[in-house]
């Protein structure tokens, strides 16, 4: 490889591929701060606006926040009524939080974040996820994220919604360039894992493993442990097929039951 080439190319690992990154604003209220996360987003040179059931979407009011080149953001941005369809197709999905607790425990600040995502955005889609102006996200909409990052503050942790998106944004876009890092080969999308977390919640009720009265409570535990290390589509497969033997299992033993009382 000629070596002018070879170095652009060690460029853009170093760097994160903005156009792989998508902001998704859950249940905005405010039509002036969807306006104004357009224009934190061009200044740090994002594209991708999703917004997911939007209680006021007045383009009018928008705009007036989002001046010049900000302005495409908003045409081409892409509205969803459900924030598990909108984030089918991503291989990598950031909660973004400032209140911390056993159940939502912070990962990540902003600036690791911006580290992090060089490698994984080179061929993967990523999704950083902000909830609406009056509560943030709730643990429910956090379940879907690999990853919880927080920004810190001195004292007072709420912040505005556009001024939350730029801090994270202008971490990524400090961050690139910084170090060389390899590029992650492809992750599973949320469908993919969404379909492998519900097949294990199956075969983990099924075995006696899961408390019926309140499954989802070790199930965030099973999230949060199998979201420490990004998992490809086929380690999903994997992890799917020692779900079907299980089934298949317990099937037989539930037979050999049937037949051992019957005579």
């Amino acid at each position: 490889m000629p070596k002018l080439l070879e170095r652009e190319c060690k460029d853009m690992d170093d760097r994160a591929n903005l156009d792989n990154i998508h902001i998704l604003l859950a249940q905005p209220q405010i039509p002036e701060n969807i306006g104004a996360v357009a224009r934190a987003m061009t200044n740090m040179g994002m594209r991708h606006l999703v917004l997911v059931n939007p209680k006021n979407c007045d383009l009018s009011r928008i705009l007036k926040m989002a001046t010049g080149t900000s302005i495409e953001v908003v045409e081409e941005m892409e509205v969803y009524d459900d924030l598990r369809e909108a984030l089918g197709p991503f291989q990598y999905v950031v909660g973004t939080t400032a209140r911390l607790g056993t159940r939502r425990p912070s990962m990540a600040d902003a600036r690791h974040l911006a580290q992090d995502l060089i490698p994984i955005t080179q061929k993967n889609r990523v999704a950083i996820l902000f909830g609406p102006e009056d509560r943030g996200l709730s643990n429910e909409q956090l379940r879907y994220c690999q990853k919880i990052v927080s920004i810190n503050t001195a004292s007072f942790s709420s912040l505005n919604l556009a001024h939350a998106v730029m801090i994270v944004c202008y971490e990524i876009f400090m961050a690139s360039g910084e170090r060389e890092t390899p590029s992650l080969p492809r992750l599973a999308n949320s469908f993919e894992l969404e379909g492998m977390y519900g097949h294990l919640r199956e075969v983990l009720m099924k075995i006696g493993f899961l408390n019926p009265q309140n499954p989802e409570h070790w199930m965030m535990n099973i999230r949060r442990f199998l979201s420490r290390l990004p998992l490809r589509a086929r380690e999903v497969k994997v992890i799917r097929g020692v779900c079907r033997q299980i089934d298949w299992y317990t099937e037989q033993v539930e037979k050999k039951g049937k037949k051992n009382t019957e005579s």
